[in-house]
């Protein structure tokens, strides 16, 4: 099964969100069904096969998120940064401002799904195949 250390080498290859695609076909390799990113301190929880899941914890200081969710921003911010007009921690904050709670990253329907403070889901993305 894969650890935290193999995820966190594949992520360190991110620069935009232009390369996240590959991203997802690399931790997909190592047997990585899904993640939840948790927006408001960053932190990640990972699920693989038979039930196995591993966590990393919290990469800033906790933010504040949104009471008021709206989808068109955090689809507004996206494109943004899938266009590389943001770095990932100010993506985070962009997100928390829009009332984005989590996402989840889903390797197997390859979506990657924003939901709110009530686990509505506010946009769901098609992850691109990439260049892996």
């Amino acid at each position: 099964m894969f650890t935290v250390e193999q995820i966190k080498a594949a992520h360190k290859k991110v620069k935009s969100g232009a390369d996240f695609p590959n991203y997802v076909q690399e931790i997909k390799a190592l047997g990585l069904v899904k993640y939840e990113y948790l927006v408001a301190d960053g932190r990640t929880i990972y699920y693989g096969d038979d039930n196995f899941t591993t966590e990393a914890p919290s990469i800033y200081p906790e933010k504040r998120i949104n009471p008021i969710s709206s989808a068109s921003t955090i689809e507004q911010v996206i494109r943004e940064h899938q266009q590389g007009k943001s770095d990932f921690l100010t993506f985070c904050q962009l997100a928390a401002d829009a009332g984005v709670h989590h996402w989840e990253v889903n390797t197997q329907t390859m979506l990657c799904t924003y939901v709110d403070s009530d686990n509505k889901p506010m946009l769901a993305e098609p992850i691109p195949q990439g260049n892996y």
